[in-house]
């Protein structure tokens, strides 16, 4: 009876830290602290009880608990020691997430080598996050040489397996033709599939392209659409196209109030343009005026709380409408 009742306490806390490390991860992105997740001293102790026990799945699990700083205090060298024990058995999350904290020299030294042995060793146990950034990683040329030819194949064995970040970065590889002929179908479709799933980099990837009639004819009107959706993730990116397409009028009604409001949500995410054009718009607009904003962007920040972590953006960049000053 105890042993069932453990494994019914790792089934739910799997569940409470399983999009930490698996699925959509990506190399530069570690969710911060808090997600509305909690875990009880007697949750942890259980769990403690079953890792030190060998339980790979139990230890990647006290390694995000760690890395993230859910229900103890956030521990990064915590977190590579239970990710290590847990890989060492070849848990491919485990071998992904460690793999990121040595990529980024997190609670270890920096150590591309070490990364790309992980990240190869979770994709080729069909980590589809992991093929992502040892596409990445290819692309880039960290601890490889650069090989595009190699980069686009786990891309494409990422995408293929629904992983939205490499979806995205195939569709800037053939938009471009980086190391492929220029293909805008391909590049299109990949595009598509991850915004239509909900991926916000993906949405103002393809808001941008319809703005800016890159690849596609430019209709402002579905820029704006695009955009509105990524923007209504929390996506700071989004949030300033959306704000400057009200600010000029461009795809949507010209609207000082929703643009104030939007730029103030990209602003407090640290876009210093977004910053700039809220002190500009403030010269020109009505006490009545910026009372709505500022209610507007209450209640926007509100809806922001809900919002899910967002992943990087494909390596196009944030693709943001504001012109370079």
């Amino acid at each position: 009876m105890r042993r069932t009742q453990h494994g019914a306490l790792l089934i739910v806390l799997m569940g409470a830290f399983s999009d930490f490390s698996n699925g959509q991860a990506t190399p530069d992105r570690v969710p911060g602290q808090g997600h509305g997740l909690d875990v009880s001293p007697h949750q942890l102790t259980v769990l403690l009880e079953m890792a030190n026990k060998g339980n790979s799945r139990a230890q990647w699990s006290l390694g995000n608990a760690y890395r993230d700083g859910i229900g103890v205090p956030q521990d990064y060298r915590e977190a590579v020691r239970w990710y290590s024990s847990a890989a060492a058995q070849n848990l491919a999350a485990a071998q992904l997430a460690l793999g990121y904290l040595y990529e980024y020299g997190k609670g270890v030294r920096r150590n591309y080598r070490e990364a790309f042995r992980l990240y190869e060793a979770a994709a080729l146990q069909g980590n589809t996050a992991a093929a992502s950034n040892l596409g990445s990683m290819y692309q880039s040329g960290r601890a490889t040489s650069k090989n595009m030819a190699q980069a686009l194949h786990w891309y494409i064995v990422s995408a293929q397996g629904g992983n939205h970040l490499a979806q995205c970065n195939l569709a800037w590889i053939y938009l471009r033709g980086i190391g492929v002929h220029r293909d805008r179908e391909q590049a299109l479709w990949w595009l598509r599939t991850a915004a239509v799933q909900g991926f916000a980099p993906a949405q103002n990837f393809l808001a941008s392209m319809y703005y800016k009639g890159d690849g596609i004819g430019r209709d402002y009107e579905e820029a704006a659409r695009w955009a509105r959706r990524a923007a209504d993730q929390g996506y700071p990116p989004a949030q300033e196209n959306l704000a400057f397409m009200f600010e000029q009028g461009t795809g949507v009604s010209l609207d000082y109030v929703a643009a104030y409001a939007w730029y103030s949500a990209a602003a407090a995410a640290g876009r210093r343009q977004s910053r700039d054009r809220v002190q500009n718009l403030v010269k020109i607009m009505t006490p009545e005026q910026l009372r709505a904003a500022k209610a507007l962007e209450r209640a926007q920040q509100v809806e922001q709380h809900k919002a899910r972590d967002l992943e990087r953006s494909p390596d196009s960049g944030s693709l943001s409408f504001l012109p370079d000053w």
